[in-house]
Protein backbone atom coordinates (compact mmCIF):
# COMPACT_ATOMS: atom_id res chain seq x y z
CA UNK A 1 0.00 0.00 0.00
CA UNK A 2 1.38 3.68 -0.72
CA UNK A 3 0.81 6.21 1.37
CA UNK A 4 1.54 9.78 0.15
CA UNK A 5 2.34 12.36 3.35
CA UNK A 6 1.58 15.99 2.36
CA UNK A 7 3.27 19.51 4.26
CA UNK A 8 1.48 22.12 2.32
CA UNK A 9 2.69 25.47 2.14
CA UNK A 10 2.32 28.49 -0.44
CA UNK A 11 5.90 28.78 -1.12
CA UNK A 12 7.10 25.24 0.06
CA UNK A 13 5.06 22.10 -0.56
CA UNK A 14 6.65 19.14 1.02
CA UNK A 15 5.57 15.61 -0.33
CA UNK A 16 6.83 12.22 0.49
CA UNK A 17 5.53 8.65 -0.67
CA UNK A 18 5.92 5.41 0.92
CA UNK A 19 4.88 2.06 0.93
CA UNK A 20 3.68 -0.45 3.39
CA UNK A 21 3.72 -4.45 2.88
CA UNK A 22 0.83 -6.05 4.29
CA UNK A 23 1.91 -6.60 8.18
CA UNK A 24 1.32 -10.79 7.29
CA UNK A 25 4.65 -10.68 5.15
CA UNK A 26 6.80 -9.00 8.19
CA UNK A 27 9.01 -11.02 10.35
CA UNK A 28 7.42 -9.17 13.91
CA UNK A 29 4.00 -8.47 12.94
CA UNK A 30 5.07 -4.89 12.24
CA UNK A 31 5.59 -4.29 8.50
CA UNK A 32 8.11 -1.31 8.25
CA UNK A 33 7.35 1.19 5.68
CA UNK A 34 10.09 1.69 2.57
CA UNK A 35 10.42 5.60 1.31
CA UNK A 36 9.58 5.43 -2.80
CA UNK A 37 9.82 9.34 -3.36
CA UNK A 38 10.59 12.56 -1.49
CA UNK A 39 10.79 16.08 -2.72
CA UNK A 40 9.37 19.71 -2.93
CA UNK A 41 7.26 21.46 -4.64
CA UNK A 42 8.73 25.27 -4.89
CA UNK A 43 5.73 27.58 -6.27
CA UNK A 44 6.45 31.20 -7.57
CA UNK A 45 7.07 33.40 -4.85
CA UNK A 46 6.45 36.47 -6.87
CA UNK A 47 3.13 34.71 -7.81
CA UNK A 48 -0.53 36.01 -6.74
CA UNK A 49 -2.23 32.93 -4.23
CA UNK A 50 -4.44 32.17 -7.43
CA UNK A 51 -1.38 31.45 -9.42
CA UNK A 52 0.30 29.63 -6.76
CA UNK A 53 -2.17 27.33 -5.66
CA UNK A 54 -3.04 26.57 -9.47
CA UNK A 55 0.62 26.03 -9.84
CA UNK A 56 0.31 23.72 -6.46
CA UNK A 57 -2.86 21.53 -7.73
CA UNK A 58 -1.14 20.95 -11.38
CA UNK A 59 1.86 19.35 -9.83
CA UNK A 60 0.19 17.62 -6.97
CA UNK A 61 -2.26 16.26 -9.23
CA UNK A 62 1.05 14.89 -11.56
CA UNK A 63 2.63 13.21 -8.43
CA UNK A 64 -0.34 11.67 -7.36
CA UNK A 65 -1.01 10.53 -10.72
CA UNK A 66 2.71 9.11 -10.56
CA UNK A 67 2.54 7.41 -7.85
CA UNK A 68 -1.02 6.15 -7.17
CA UNK A 69 -1.23 6.04 -3.59
CA UNK A 70 -4.23 4.64 -1.53
CA UNK A 71 -4.26 7.26 1.18
CA UNK A 72 -2.60 10.87 1.23
CA UNK A 73 -1.95 11.90 4.77
CA UNK A 74 -1.71 15.99 5.85
CA UNK A 75 -1.48 17.83 9.39
CA UNK A 76 -4.11 19.19 10.54
CA UNK A 77 -4.56 22.90 10.61
CA UNK A 78 -2.86 24.37 13.48
CA UNK A 79 -3.00 28.47 13.91
CA UNK A 80 -1.02 30.35 16.51
CA UNK A 81 -3.54 33.01 18.55
CA UNK A 82 -0.32 35.22 17.24
CA UNK A 83 -0.33 34.49 13.55
CA UNK A 84 -3.90 33.60 12.23
CA UNK A 85 -2.99 35.26 8.58
CA UNK A 86 -0.64 31.92 8.10
CA UNK A 87 -3.04 29.54 8.96
CA UNK A 88 -5.92 31.07 6.82
CA UNK A 89 -3.19 31.16 3.97
CA UNK A 90 -2.32 27.16 4.99
CA UNK A 91 -5.67 26.82 4.81
CA UNK A 92 -5.67 27.74 0.87
CA UNK A 93 -3.05 25.25 0.53
CA UNK A 94 -4.61 22.37 2.28
CA UNK A 95 -8.16 23.02 0.37
CA UNK A 96 -6.15 22.16 -3.06
CA UNK A 97 -4.59 19.50 -1.16
CA UNK A 98 -7.67 17.82 -0.02
CA UNK A 99 -9.25 18.28 -2.67
CA UNK A 100 -6.34 16.76 -5.23
CA UNK A 101 -6.55 13.55 -3.08
CA UNK A 102 -10.31 13.28 -3.21
CA UNK A 103 -10.19 13.30 -6.87
CA UNK A 104 -7.42 10.91 -7.30
CA UNK A 105 -9.18 8.74 -5.54
CA UNK A 106 -7.04 8.27 -2.04
CA UNK A 107 -8.39 8.51 1.09
CA UNK A 108 -7.29 11.62 3.32
CA UNK A 109 -6.09 11.32 6.63
CA UNK A 110 -5.54 14.25 8.66
CA UNK A 111 -2.63 13.69 11.63
CA UNK A 112 -1.77 16.34 14.50
CA UNK A 113 1.69 17.63 14.15
CA UNK A 114 2.51 16.99 17.94
CA UNK A 115 1.43 13.24 16.65
CA UNK A 116 3.84 12.87 13.90
CA UNK A 117 6.29 14.32 15.53
CA UNK A 118 6.27 12.10 18.64
CA UNK A 119 5.85 9.21 16.62
CA UNK A 120 9.24 9.75 15.12
CA UNK A 121 11.36 11.50 17.73
CA UNK A 122 9.24 9.93 20.80
CA UNK A 123 8.55 13.65 21.64
CA UNK A 124 5.86 15.72 20.42
CA UNK A 125 7.26 18.72 20.61
CA UNK A 126 10.23 18.20 18.39
CA UNK A 127 12.08 20.79 16.68
CA UNK A 128 12.54 20.92 12.87
CA UNK A 129 16.33 19.48 13.60
CA UNK A 130 15.33 16.82 15.63
CA UNK A 131 12.69 16.07 13.02
CA UNK A 132 14.91 15.91 10.18
CA UNK A 133 17.62 13.81 12.01
CA UNK A 134 15.07 11.27 12.89
CA UNK A 135 13.94 10.66 9.30
CA UNK A 136 17.66 10.81 7.60
CA UNK A 137 18.31 7.43 10.42
CA UNK A 138 15.19 5.65 10.08
CA UNK A 139 15.39 6.02 6.33
CA UNK A 140 18.91 5.51 6.23
CA UNK A 141 19.43 8.58 4.41
CA UNK A 142 23.07 9.86 3.42
CA UNK A 143 21.86 13.57 4.32
CA UNK A 144 19.16 15.53 6.07
CA UNK A 145 16.35 15.72 4.35
CA UNK A 146 16.62 19.29 3.15
CA UNK A 147 14.53 21.44 3.45
CA UNK A 148 12.69 20.96 6.28
CA UNK A 149 9.64 20.84 4.26
CA UNK A 150 10.74 17.14 2.71
CA UNK A 151 11.52 15.77 5.98
CA UNK A 152 7.66 17.04 7.64
CA UNK A 153 6.24 15.51 4.71
CA UNK A 154 8.13 11.97 5.42
CA UNK A 155 7.54 12.10 8.74
CA UNK A 156 3.66 12.64 8.02
CA UNK A 157 3.86 9.45 5.58
CA UNK A 158 6.25 7.42 8.32
CA UNK A 159 3.30 8.06 11.28
CA UNK A 160 0.34 7.43 8.56
CA UNK A 161 1.97 4.00 7.23
CA UNK A 162 2.78 2.95 10.51
CA UNK A 163 -0.54 3.40 12.02
CA UNK A 164 -1.95 1.33 8.84
CA UNK A 165 0.36 -1.30 9.87
CA UNK A 166 -0.04 -1.30 13.59
CA UNK A 167 -0.86 -4.36 14.39
CA UNK A 168 -4.97 -4.86 16.17
CA UNK A 169 -5.26 -5.54 20.27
Amino acid sequence: MKIFGIDPGLRLTGYACVEIDPPAGSHDGVAEPRLLDAGVIRLKAGGSVQERLLELERDLVGLLEEHGPAEVCVEKLYSHYERPTTAIIMGHARGVVLLAAHRAGASVTELAATEVKKSLTGFGHATKRQVQESVMAQCRLPELPSPPDVADAIAIALCAARRVSAPVM
